[in-house]
């Protein structure tokens, strides 16, 4: 019976993977982006990570996790005698990569963790049905990526521990290498091994040849690392040279800006309790209460790394719900359900909460984003700019390149009458009553249906010499960051 759950919940998971819902800028601006202008030479748009004189993104782990695919998918496009490969070809490759990775790696690493046969009928099948492992799971995050290597490097911890026979050469030379990959991807990443890497400590005494591997594997992976990252930043050919004089070790560099409260506050201070007391209740839902008052949950290792990381990132002030994705397969192997006759009631609050979470983040989310930008790539309309009004930043490299010939203004949350300046100062361009044979461009102002301040601009009603006609929709957005209930009226705005 759990085996067929478990493969019907393969489907859910297929289904949200396949689903264009925007979680987060960073899935695209932290990731692929960067690394498709590189691979297929799309125009694309560098953040502040990137461009920085002392980049905090290192590009090593974005090459093997995108930049190999990505390789791979240029070579049997141009195998079999088309064209340069489209971005949305690019995009859903990625998308069915991280649900392959999720399926394969992430479900192993929790059958190897939970040991126990009959445990293991109850964890996989709670994890695949947690809208965490649907939505942020199958996106491209560097925290998704985290918590792949976090899994693994606690199934290789395991591996070493429990083999009394032999030194462990191989698991702790994958561990040495993980390890190093992981604080490259995330300099979170320590936080969710400090603790579990004790219990490494007796079998060093007794087998110090294991100590040795994982430090020659890891040396050499930071040295590779930091000569990509110094490759990838240093502009020119790269010489090893460069390495000696200017090398480019972006876990340092993250790690100093990440230090400074004055950086941190240009990103949101959050109090000290906001992982435990709000993130992580979103995270798990009817499954948080189990951690706290039901039930003593066992204390593994998976435990105690979910435990201790979310104890270690929660003396840093700037918390995110993302980072403790690590966090939630780790706690979810680690609780005890509820015994009947609670046990129908709290599965039900389970599915009832991810179905309802899962529909949010998974399919509505900012889900026309994507879609926008597949559209404006894919139609003949000259157009000369397209402003974003309350959406998150679009990710430019779907364009497939027509960001060479318009510009894309992200306009955020600014107020409605700022928007319309910025609006009409290149409107002079473009068709208006007063000069309408000027200029044949268009320009799109892209805003979810919640903007209802725009309705007195759309046809017929136009005014201020600014009318809106809509070209195309997307149904299934939503847009929860910018809704503007004070200016627009609270039913208004949900209508």
């Amino acid at each position: 019976m759990w085996r067929r759950t478990y493969f019907l919940l393969i489907l859910v998971r297929i289904y949200f993977a396949m689903s264009p819902s925007y979680l987060h800028p960073d899935e695209n601006f932290q990731g692929p982006e960067v690394i498709a202008g590189r691979v297929f030479s799309y125009p694309v748009h560098e953040t502040w990570e990137f461009t920085s004189a002392h980049p905090i993104r290192s590009s090593f782990p974005l090459w093997l996790a995108y930049g190999s695919p990505m390789y791979l998918l240029r070579w049997l496009w141009e195998g079999f005698g088309y064209d340069e490969v489209p971005p949305s070809v690019v995009y859903w490759t990625l998308r069915v990569l991280m649900l392959t990775l999720s399926v394969v790696l992430e479900d192993w690493a929790i059958q190897e963790l939970v040991q126990s046969p009959r445990a293991r009928r109850v964890v996989v099948p709670l994890i695949a049905s947690s809208y965490v492992t649907w939505t942020f799971q199958t996106h491209t995050f560097s925290n998704s990526l985290e918590t792949l290597i976090v899994s693994w490097s606690l199934v290789l911890i395991q591996r070493i521990v429990e083999d009394r026979k032999r030194s462990g050469v191989l698991a702790s030379s994958l561990l040495g290498f993980l390890v190093v990959v992981g604080v490259f991807n995330r300099i979170t990443f320590p936080a969710f091994l400090l603790v579990p890497s004790f219990s490494l400590l007796p079998h060093f005494r007794r087998k110090p040849f294991s100590l040795v591997f994982i430090a020659i594997f890891a040396l050499f992976t930071a040295f590779v690392a930091i000569s990509v990252d110094t490759g990838f930043y240093t502009p020119g050919e790269f010489h090893f040279s460069s390495l000696l004089h200017h090398p480019v070790i972006t876990p340092l560099n993250n790690f100093k800006y990440n230090s400074k409260s004055a950086n941190l506050a240009q990103h949101g201070i959050h109090p000290l309790y906001q992982h435990f007391l709000v993130n992580l209740p979103q995270l798990l839902g009817p499954a948080f209460p189990l951690l706290l008052f039901l039930r003593r949950p066992h204390l593994n290792p998976a435990l105690v790394s979910a435990i201790s990381g979310i104890a270690l990132l929660s003396l840093f002030p700037h918390q995110e719900a993302r980072f403790l994705i690590p966090a939630v397969p780790l706690i979810l192997a680690s609780i005890r359900l509820p015994k009947p006759p609670h046990a129908k009631l709290w599965i039900s609050c389970w599915i009832i909460f991810n179905i309802a979470l899962g529909a949010l983040m998974g399919i509505y989310h900012q889900g026309g984003i994507v879609p926008v930008q597949n559209y404006i790539a894919r139609t003949n309309d000259s157009v000369s700019h397209v402003f974003w009004w309350k959406t998150y930043s679009p990710p430019i490299w779907l364009l497939n390149g027509k960001n060479e010939e318009l510009t894309t203004r992200d306009l955020m949350g600014m107020p409605g009458p700022q928007m319309l300046s910025e609006l009409q100062s290149v409107l002079p361009r473009c068709r208006t009553r007063k000069l309408p044979y000027m200029d044949t461009k268009a320009v799109y102002l892209v805003a979810p249906r919640s903007a209802y301040f725009l309705n007195p601009y759309k046809l017929p009603e136009g005014k201020e010499g600014i009318e809106l006609e809509e070209v195309w929709s997307y149904g299934r957005h939503l847009n929860l960051d910018d809704m503007d209930f004070d200016e627009d009226g609270v039913w208004k705005t949900l209508g």
